[in-house]
């Protein structure tokens, strides 16, 4: 697209078009991303060990359990399957485009430099969805198994009235049923707000907790691998694929069972929120973005073979702890059980952390750009971290874990993930084409089609197989993020509106305050990652302004007013 100014005689619907579809420049994007003071201590095993703690937990702990005995039955392995290919597709896309644009922003900023600031807001607002409806989906099961090892351990037995969500979900019926006895799950609120403290009190802190928990995770899932295994009886796993019943079931109950479990492989595109906090982001997000997700699978997979060879898939109905569950069928398993509880508290709290971590990062990328309020966009003056969207996060994630199931949740996170991987993949196409000549720590093999096309494809085939009212949900959200967008973000945005922002509103964000004369090595580093005269002179033209100033309309992506 050609570089234009704004043309205030054009029609109103033809400039509203133009600002649609305005991208923002990718040497703005990675300008300013230079010039942030968070904290730069991750290294390659740090990225490593989020993805890993993101990625186990409620999925092994939880929905493992719940998608056999609802879905799939035993063929929630083939959903496993199914699920860690379409991520791994999208591992690669994703992989690509942080090692190119090593931006907090994950989705959001890939696809403003690609698609627009419309299609940015909506993945965006999408990602919003997915990070918090996830960590409170990862809140409810850690309040399960803690209430299940508070009962093995020391025989202590907590009330339902204060350990429950007030209403259930009905997959068959698929509508909302009341929970009787229930009202408020206390313990899910608690580890809510426990993460987001941690958080505020900077990244390094939360790194040296994430590392700790990811090793005695990965023990105790190992330690239910082999020590459950013997139980396995290979009746269970008859019929593998049990005979469509209503909603649940057959064919199309492992795709339900892959959407469902979907949510499990999240974990990954976490890592690409940790961008600038990480010490070569080019270079390690990809290995983090990847390797982790490769263990994860295998992992899964392992897991979820021996769950239901242990047990009947139907014992498993409602049970937000199903390892454990399945465990107390065989004698001489208290110890194995205690361990296992142990571990999902400790896993479940991680993948809390994590999620908490990246939609933070997200509002604080998302309100730099002018589309959210300004408030969300600073750092602390002494633990350099997004505390106010870090607080407001935890607080609503709190508010959800409180008073809604385990189920609808995990639901609704599987298809935001799943809109983000579609548009994720079709950016490394977009990106092969625009930007050809930026250096890229990671390249998808194969061409810019080989991958990309089909992890759009089968994700857009997941997603459209989800249950209906999970679709609505999704729409209901898009449609109020859109209200959001016209009311507020429209009118602000920093690229759409660049002379209603001064330098007085630059300086509000503290940290973008940087000294010149250190900064001009790192500019010169990056024009040097242009091939092309032309484009290192367009880094160059991009870095020449004034501190402060915000880039103006000369330096918008839409097409040529006619």
């Amino acid at each position: 697209m050609d570089v234009v100014q704004h043309d205030e005689t054009a029609p109103l619907w033809k400039r509203i078009g133009w600002r649609l579809i305005a991208r923002k420049p990718l040497e703005q994007i990675l300008h300013e991303g230079r010039r942030t003071q968070m904290k730069r201590i991750l290294g390659r095993l740090d990225l490593i060990a989020i993805g890993i703690g993101a990625i186990i937990g409620t999925g092994i702990f939880v929905l493992t359990g719940v998608a056999a005995a609802e879905n799939a039955g035993p063929a929630v392995i083939i959903s496993f399957i199914i699920g860690g290919i379409i991520s791994g597709l999208s591992a690669f896309s994703y992989s690509e485009l942080s090692s190119m644009v090593p931006i907090s922003g994950s989705a959001f900023t890939y696809t403003y430099a690609t698609m627009g600031e419309l299609m940015a807001w909506i993945i965006g607002w999408d990602l919003i969805l997915e990070y918090l409806v996830g960590a409170a989906t990862v809140a409810v099961g850690w309040s399960s198994y803690v209430v299940s090892f508070f009962s093995d351990v020391f025989n202590v037995q907590f009330t339902r009235k204060t350990t429950q969500a007030p209403v259930l979900w009905d997959s068959s019926s698929l509508s909302f049923k009341v929970n009787h006895g229930a009202y408020i799950n206390i313990p899910a609120i608690f580890i809510s707000l426990a993460m987001t403290l941690l958080l505020v009190l900077g990244i390094r802190q939360a790194s040296w907790v994430n590392r700790t928990i990811v090793c005695i995770k990965l023990v105790v899932v190992l330690l239910f691998i082999f020590g459950a295994c013997r139980f396995v009886d290979r009746d269970n796993y008859q019929p593998f694929v049990p005979k469509r019943e209503g909603n649940s079931y057959g064919a199309k109950g492992v795709f339900k069972g892959t959407q469902r479990v979907f949510f499990a492989y999240i974990g990954f595109d976490a890592v690409s929120t940790a961008a600038q906090e990480a010490k070569d982001p080019q270079r390690d997000l990809p290995w983090g973005i990847c390797l982790s997700l490769g263990i994860c699978t295998v992992l899964y997979i392992a897991v979820a073979a021996v769950l239901c060879g242990i047990v009947s898939y139907r014992e498993l109905k409602g049970q937000a702890s199903p390892l454990v569950y399945a465990l107390t069928f065989h004698d001489n398993t208290r110890w194995l059980r205690i361990m296992i509880e142990l571990g999902a508290i400790c896993g479940l709290s991680s993948v809390i952390l994590i999620m908490l971590m990246g939609q933070p990062r997200i509002f604080f990328t998302m309100a730099r750009d002018g589309l959210f309020p300004k408030i969300f966009g600073r750092l602390h003056r002494r633990f350099k971290t997004p505390y106010v969207p870090t607080i407001v996060s935890g607080i609503v994630c709190a508010v959800l874990a409180g008073v809604l199931p385990v189920d609808i949740l995990g639901d609704m996170t599987s298809v935001g993930t799943l809109l983000a991987f579609i548009l994720v993949n079709i950016g490394v196409i977009i990106m092969r084409f625009t930007h050809p000549h930026v250096e890229r720590g990671f390249r998808v093999p194969g061409g810019p089609f080989l991958i990309p096309v089909p992890g759009a494809l089968i994700a857009l085939v997941v997603l459209v197989l989800s249950d209906g009212p999970t679709i609505y949900r999704l729409f209901i959200w898009l449609g109020i993020g859109l209200v959001v967008y016209a009311v507020y973000g429209y009118g602000h945005s920093r690229i759409g509106n660049p002379e209603r922002w001064s330098e007085e509103d630059n300086a509000y964000f503290q940290d973008m305050i940087y000294d010149e004369g250190a900064s001009a090595k790192k500019e010169e580093e990056e024009m040097d990652r242009y091939e092309e005269p032309e484009e290192r002179d367009s880094v160059k033209d991009d870095t020449s302004h004034q501190e402060g100033e915000i880039q103006t309309q000369q330096h918008y992506h839409m097409p040529t007013p006619h």
